[in-house]
């Protein structure tokens, strides 16, 4: 992926919608340039989507926060399905050294922050977590809104 592309997909991230032309002016380059960079960029598997972002998604849950998890021997995937469940839980990373997942947590309030947290030490497997709160978003590649 060279510059163009990049500055593409960084205009794409923040509002998928936007048509061709306007892209192609804002980059700088011709209509055809930027539909061909988009249908290469999903071919080769680069862009594998495009997805609508709610408001509600991103500020109807004020407390946020990730969370640092252990998992004894080989039940990664069990414990991941299981917090694949939760509601309050948007997305879930695999890591490498101490911690074995991350987990990125939206709640409405700390009590139900707490509640969460309490359900992921209680699931087989969980041996030790960690948990930091997200005190503000000065920079993001997500949409902005």
């Amino acid at each position: 992926m060279d510059s163009l592309d990049q500055r593409l997909v960084t205009h794409l991230r923040h509002n998928g919608r936007r048509s061709v032309s306007d892209l192609a002016h804002e980059l700088g380059v011709s209509r055809a340039t930027v539909r061909a960079r988009m249908e290469r960029l999903e071919s080769q598997g680069e862009i594998v989507g495009y997805t609508v972002i709610l408001r509600a998604d991103a500020v109807s849950m004020p407390v946020r926060g990730i969370t640092l998890i252990e998992v004894e021997g080989r039940a990664k995937e069990r414990v991941v399905d299981v917090l694949g469940g939760y509601a309050e839980i948007t997305a879930i990373h695999t890591t490498n050294g101490k911690w074995d997942l991350i987990a990125e947590l939206a709640t409405q309030s700390l009590t139900d922050l707490d509640n969460l947290l309490s359900r992921i030490r209680l699931i087989p497997g969980v041996t030790a977590s960690e948990t930091n709160l997200l005190l503000a978003t000065p920079r993001s590649t997500r949409a902005r809104l």
